[in-house]
């Protein structure tokens, strides 16, 4: 299956309703993008159908939705979000003893608290990728990008787009004020990062919502440099407009990584969710998410089936920099982050 055109990518910004009415047995709370049958392919096999998807933009709308009434069997957050899910009393543990592939997991992912401890495993990852510096790179030179103080260069004043996102632009604000892990960052190291986004919002264009925004906005040459995920220089590339991809800054870069949880009293069949997350953790996905959306897959047995040169191209290949990795903090301190954020976009 081929990746969305740009003007096709346009119609998948998440609303309220489902964008894929299918199995009514399994509703599906979804990043925009994510509805691609092939991804679950066993679960297709096994019930002639694909799950109904309804689809969503950011994370912290995706919560609100929940927390409103708004009623799924899973859910797709980043991993940051799950002690808010599980605060908040929306989800329950999974039972990993009916997930076989739970165990091929990279351990690296699984290892929290958060997402595991008596109760059970309450997050189970599925997919990861980068937030980096995209560019033209015919029209912006490479040492230009050498660094993500690009934001604050006033020749890109008004050409410049970053992302409508909680996590991603805090974890662009503390890099370029020198902190590497958010976990540890101080009340001085706050109020620097917050500084530096006021200084930047006069450059910034557009806090682009989702991938094929920022897609359209840098095809149509509105943008030039953007802080981007994977999955909108994916589509770019798909569509053959210029598009560089910096993830080895200067100051570095940002990791993160999402996965599924299950939601307390969900209007589906339980037994159907299983065999949604197992399918999801078939090696033979990993192919799909590479080319449909540029995420890498968390069973190393289904990245294993990518050539390098499949990974170069996706900018999943490893390499040598400093990565602020998105992983779980406080509440309080995400919700103030989320707060002062808003606050910057309007202008205070």
């Amino acid at each position: 299956m081929p990746l969305k055109s740009v003007l096709g990518a346009a119609s998948a910004l998440a609303l309220a309703g489902p964008a894929l009415a299918a199995d009514r047995d399994l509703i599906v709370l979804d990043w925009a993008g994510f509805e691609i049958p092939a991804l679950v392919q066993t679960y297709v096999d096994a019930h002639g159908d694909a799950p109904t998807w309804s689809l969503f933009g950011d994370d912290d709308e995706a919560f609100q939705k929940v927390a409103a009434g708004f009623r799924a069997d899973v859910g797709h957050p980043c991993s940051q979000m799950v002690s808010k899910y599980r605060d908040a009393g929306l989800i329950e543990p999974w039972d990993v003893a009916r997930i076989p592939n739970y165990a091929k997991i990279d351990a690296r992912f699984t290892d929290s608290e958060i997402f595991k401890d008596d109760e059970g495993v309450w997050f189970i990852p599925t997919d990861y990728a980068y937030t980096a510096i995209a560019y033209n790179p015919d029209t912006v030179p490479e040492e230009d990008v050498a660094s993500v103080q690009v934001f604050a260069n006033p020749k890109y004043a008004g050409r410049i787009s970053l992302p409508d996102n909680t996590d991603d632009i805090w974890a662009l604000a503390y890099l370029a004020t020198g902190v590497t892990d958010w976990t540890t960052a101080t009340e001085e190291q706050f109020e620097a990062a917050a500084q530096w986004l006021r200084d930047v919002h006069p450059n910034v264009v557009a806090y682009w919502a989702d991938p094929s925004e920022l897609t359209q906005l840098m095809a149509g040459g509105q943008v030039q440099v953007a802080w981007s995920w994977n999955d909108g220089v994916a589509l770019m590339q798909n569509d053959g407009y210029p598009v560089g991809f910096n993830r080895e800054a200067q100051e570095g870069a940002s990791s993160f990584f999402c996965g599924y949880v299950n939601f307390k009293d969900g209007p589906g069949v339980e037994d159907k969710a299983y065999d949604f997350i197992n399918a999801w953790l078939e090696p033979q996905s990993a192919p799909v998410l590479v080319e449909n959306i540029g995420y890498a897959h968390t069973n190393p047995d289904g990245m294993a089936l990518l050539s390098e040169d499949e990974l170069k191209a996706a900018y999943l290949d490893p390499v040598d920099t400093t990565l602020l990795a998105q992983t779980p903090i406080p509440v309080e301190r995400r919700d103030r982050m989320v707060e002062t954020f808003e606050q910057i976009k309007a202008g205070f």
